[in-house]
């Protein structure tokens, strides 16, 4: 785990296991005086012990923490995106303010968004007019937070520049070089502005690559169908048509799944070692150690 310390080779604490069992019953045999206050040089013999003990030990103990090689194991995940670039393509005109369409629609957006967590994401709106809201990007934030903001009647009321909005969502892409280009055009209405025909938005959705999905809001009649599954079917899309809520989440979630992206991440592991340090103390405390011993000589 990151910021554990972990050994490369915890076995070596079986040395310092041996040195506990050696200092414990493989002691020296010395030849013994026999002194009439064998008391007093008792209690002076272990002040003087002692510290030449404890500077063993530690000495013993920090080579083999040296010897086990410590070290700090980080995984370093690198995320290789294969995401999707897709742009939302979204009727804003007068007739989506009834039932409160656009705020519904607003809302399976911002989870649609929150699906795609590895794409590059845009937004166009339109109704008079169409306009790209928000180039394809990978700040998520800003899309949510200018879907706040957006409401009916943003691009106008009366009209529905369907053509011009799929033309325009189709040139986001013109510098695109993503192997994965969607576009999801959603509506309730009917094209009733003539400045881009149909076969140019489509030809320009082709040229591009773009893979349109078509969402058709409300009851059949109020958006012209045959249109909408043409545009799907040519640039090899899909057509649905939602008439409730749940059907709408239904097909935002169907898209989501259909465009699925590949993520492909590499793992590798970092090691950090900090045998030196134990190694480094651990020969301090011999030199000291040496120097104790042999301060009489």
């Amino acid at each position: 785990m990151p910021n554990t310390i972990v050994f490369d080779y915890p076995f070596a604490f079986l040395l310092l296991l041996l040195y506990v069992v050696c200092k414990k019953f493989c002691k020296q045999r010395n030849e013994q005086l026999i002194f009439p206050n064998i008391k007093v040089f008792k209690q002076l013999s272990k002040r003087a012990v002692l510290f030449p003990l404890v500077l063993e030990f530690l000495t013993v103990l920090f080579l083999t923490i040296a010897l086990a090689s410590p070290y700090r194991q980080d995984d370093v995940i690198i995320e290789k995106d294969k995401g999707y670039e897709i742009s939302m393509v979204l009727d804003a005109s007068g007739s989506m303010r009834e039932y409160n369409k656009f705020g519904i629609v607003k809302e399976i957006v911002r989870e649609f968004v929150d699906m795609r967590k590895h794409d590059k994401l845009g937004l166009t709106i339109f109704a008079d007019f169409s306009y790209v809201a928000i180039p394809l990007t990978y700040d998520k934030e800003s899309i949510k937070r200018l879907l706040e903001r957006i409401d009916v009647g943003i691009a106008g009321q009366r009209k529905t520049a369907l053509y011009e909005a799929l033309f325009m969502s189709s040139k986001l892409f013109k510098d695109s070089k993503a192997k994965e280009k969607v576009a999801i055009l959603l509506t309730d209405g009917v094209n009733n502005v003539e400045n881009i025909p149909l076969s140019v938005a489509i030809n320009t959705a082709k040229k591009y690559g773009i893979k349109v999905y078509v969402i058709g809001v409300g009851q059949r009649g109020e958006y012209d169908a045959s249109v909408l599954q043409k545009i799907a079917t040519e640039t090899e899309g899909k057509f649905f048509e939602a008439n409730s809520i749940e059907k709408l989440k239904e097909i935002y979630t169907v898209i989501n799944k259909l465009e699925k992206s590949e993520i492909k991440i590499d793992k590798y592991i970092k090691k950090s070692y900090f045998f030196q340090y134990p190694l480094a103390l651990g020969l301090l405390l011999m030199l000291l150690y040496f120097l104790y011993r042999n301060r009489r000589q």
